[in-house]
C-alpha cells in the first residue's frame, strides 16, 4: 500500500480478524466504521506501525481488498507481481 509493504500471510490473517469481528459487531449492532483491527490482540506485529497513523482505516480496507476475491492467485494478489492477467 504505497510505500508500506506487508507480507500477504498477514494480510490473510488481519483480512481473518476484520471479517471475524465485523460479523460478531453485526449482530450485536456495531457499525463497521467503528471497528479498528488495532484494537486486536492477534493483529500481525507488522501493523503495529499502520495503527499510529492517521489513514489506518483506509490502509486496512485497502490491503483487505487486495485479498478480497476468493479464487484470486496469490501470485497476482502480490502488489510486485507483473504479468498477471
Amino acid at each position: 500500500d504505497g510505500d508500506l509493504k506487508f507480507s500477504l500471510e498477514s494480510v490473510k490473517k488481519l483480512k481473518a480478524l476484520m471479517d471475524e469481528n465485523i460479523h460478531s459487531n453485526s449482530r450485536v449492532g456495531i457499525s463497521k466504521a467503528s471497528y479498528s483491527p488495532c484494537d486486536e490482540k492477534d493483529l500481525p506485529e507488522e501493523f503495529q506501525s499502520v495503527c499510529k497513523r492517521e489513514d489506518a482505516s483506509m490502509i486496512f480496507e485497502r490491503l483487505t481488498l487486495a485479498v478480497q476475491e476468493a479464487d484470486l492467485c496469490e501470485i497476482c494478489a502480490n502488489a510486485a507481481c507483473a504479468g498477471c492477467f
